[in-house]
């Protein structure tokens, strides 16, 4: 359960301006210099680096994300933008090119993305609070349907730290 501090804090006007410019950088800056081993931001939620392929570009993409991973190995993640008018580029990418990488304390996954319909975002719902708890105040902010993908390994991933249910 995440704390209704983080929740008020999360979406409060200051950090909503200021977070989505701040945060990711500040994630993968710690995530490179410590060999993937480091999020800063799972202190406050799972999360994990995302390493899409650019749409137009053609270029790797790599982004730090909340999600959820489940028993079964999958993870669930939330285009939410920190509920911001506009998708993610990331979801756009997975749209495009739903082959990508999942790297998460210090392992990586090769996986296949497949965007979650209306019902199965509802039947996920429980997953989707998990990743992101403040999903309902982003979505209502944002006044569009947010993304949420399933991420499938294409292999199994290895034995490791048990789900969060």
């Amino acid at each position: 359960m995440t704390h209704p501090v983080l929740v008020r804090l999360a979406t409060s006007r200051a950090v909503l301006r200021v977070a989505p410019h701040v945060l990711p950088r500040w994630d993968l800056f710690v995530h490179r210099l410590t060999g993937g081993r480091l999020l800063p931001s799972r202190i406050a939620l799972d999360t994990i680096v995302l390493s899409t392929t650019g749409h137009r570009s053609g270029a790797p993409r790599s982004t730090p994300l909340a999600a959820h991973r489940a028993a079964d190995g999958t993870w669930l993640v939330v285009g939410s933008n920190f509920g911001r008018s506009r998708h993610p580029a990331w979801s756009t990418n997975l749209l495009l090119r739903p082959h990508a990488t999942v790297t998460a304390e210090g392992r990586s996954w090769q996986v296949t993305a497949r965007l979650l319909t209306a019902r199965e975002k509802e039947r996920q719902r429980d997953r989707v609070l998990l990743a992101v708890p403040f999903y309902d105040a982003y979505a209502a902010r944002s006044g569009r349907d947010i993304r949420v993908f399933c991420l499938t390994p294409v292999t199994a991933p290895p034995a490791g730290r048990p789900a969060r249910a």
